[in-house]
């Protein structure tokens, strides 16, 4: 008679937690700031709490808990920091422009009104943007399959408001938009998120070109000469931006999002050397050669020189940020409707102004997290594309805010560019979503258990067979 002996029973692997109830609780969060802040806002200005505000607050609710439901199905694994965060941004935002609206007297018996109205508007855009690219985008490796269309369709969006004639694209100097009536459309802000998926295409399938090595000199390895293609090509098309459109800020965050990508993807900081080298070049060129240049440079250099006119600007976002001091002024309390362009490119100066410096740090430090967050996901992820793709995204959202705040604190010179999710304006808004969007993407594919996910893609698993370990 024969025993047999029990089997040892299988070890089940418990499930990973999704974090997504975390998440829910940091929106309801963030919603409450917000409403707090705006109740702030109309208390401070003496405009009565009306029952319509309610309204606004339901609304906002809303339309990031429905972002939230998308993700909770759909990206489960998503990390729970970048949604309210986001959110959060984007509420302060709204309450900001409405605070300027009412500086303005831009402000209506019903509602928030003002251009505040519209960025709302533009926020409902946005999330549903936001809610779709997560929805039908399952596997981010397979906007690598399109590598090329995108470089393609973000350099064509990049040069139409340059071959455009002025009446439909130009605004305050720079010719940067497609105006329709009504209204009008930035298509850089789209043409960066394009190029940035060409650029990690292109960095995983031709990493063997960019690592080449030539000569070695002063303790670096230079590239070969004919391997510089792709550098030139960049630096081209950068200057042309900043020659022809007379965008400062979209040609220097362009530029640097390719270095930076370059250089996580081969580790040579001599890619980085000559990228510099021939920015700084080609800056110097334009200076001399283009008047819009010298006047940046120069009321950079001295706005006092001229305040009744191109200085008036800096000197007033610097008189902001002195009347901030370290505390602020209070919501509603500041005049930070003497600033021209407040809502958009100054938006930083108004909240200096009524948080003071307190105030604006903590609004940097919510950047700051979804950036370390992004590049913790490009380093969690476990295929090449993604790593670059996460990389490039989040070195996007820390130049741009560099050269913001730059421009803004007269540590660099002005270029125009909106901060992220704050300031007025629907395509910086609607981009910035989009943006937002894939990088949820690439993190819900860099938490998720292994064997959870849909099967590789056999096209993009042969280019991706060497994987990038740094970032």
């Amino acid at each position: 008679m024969t025993t047999t002996q029990p089997q040892a029973p299988v070890p089940v692997t418990p499930a990973l937690p999704t974090r997504r109830n975390a998440e829910l609780l940091l929106l309801g969060f963030a919603a409450v700031i917000t409403t707090v802040a705006l109740l702030l806002v109309e208390a401070n200005q003496e405009q009565g709490l009306r029952w319509d505000l309610a309204q606004y607050t339901v609304a906002y609710l809303a339309l990031f808990l429905g972002a939230h439901l998308a993700v909770r199905r759909f990206a489960p694994y998503a990390d729970p920091l970048l949604l309210p965060l986001v959110a959060l941004l984007n509420g302060l935002g709204l309450v900001m422009i409405h605070r300027l609206d009412l500086a303005q007297g831009e402000t209506t018996s019903q509602g928030l009104g003002g251009t505040a109205n519209q960025q709302m508007l533009w926020t409902l855009v946005g999330v549903l943007g936001f809610s779709a690219v997560v929805i039908f985008l399952r596997d981010h490796r397979m906007l690598s399959r399109y590598g090329y269309l995108c470089g393609l369709t973000g350099l064509i969006l990049l040069a139409i408001p340059a071959i455009l004639p002025r009446s439909l694209s130009e605004q305050n100097g720079a010719k940067i938009w497609i105006q329709f009536p009504g209204f009008s459309i930035q298509p850089a802000e789209f043409s960066k998120i394009l190029l940035l998926i060409f650029f990690a295409s292109v960095l995983v399938s031709k990493r063997s070109l960019f690592t080449s090595v030539g000569t070695h000199v002063l303790g670096m390895d230079l590239p070969r000469p004919r391997d510089l293609a792709p550098l030139l090509a960049a630096w081209i098309a950068s200057v042309g931006v900043m020659i022809f459109e007379k965008d400062l800020g979209t040609s220097l965050l362009l530029y640097a999002s390719f270095l930076v990508m370059v250089y996580i993807a081969t580790e040579r900081f001599s890619w980085v050397v000559l990228g510099l080298a021939l920015f700084a070049a080609g800056s110097v060129v334009a200076y001399y050669l283009f008047g819009h240049v010298q006047d940046r440079v120069q009321t950079w250099l001295d706005p006092f020189a001229d305040p009744e006119g191109a200085g008036y600007q800096m000197m007033q976002s610097l008189f902001s940020f002195a009347t901030g001091g370290i505390f602020g002024t209070g919501l509603g309390n500041g005049q930070p409707g003497t600033v021209p362009a407040a809502s958009t490119d100054f938006i930083t100066a108004a909240i200096g102004e009524e948080l003071g410096l307190v105030g604006l740090a903590a609004v940097l430090m919510l950047y700051t997290i979804i950036i370390i967050r992004g590049m913790r996901t490009a380093i969690a992820v476990r295929d090449s594309f993604g790593k670059l793709l996460a990389a490039g995204l989040s070195a996007t959202l820390a130049i741009q805010l560099f050269i913001v705040v730059g421009g803004v604190t007269r540590l660099i010179p002005l270029t125009g560019l909106t901060t992220p999710w704050m300031s007025y304006g629907g395509s910086s808004l609607v981009a910035n979503y989009v943006l937002l969007a894939i990088l949820v993407r690439i993190s819900h594919a860099a938490r998720r258990p292994l064997g959870t996910g849909p099967l590789p893609l056999a096209p993009i698993a042969a280019a991706h067979t060497e994987v990038i370990d740094k970032v």
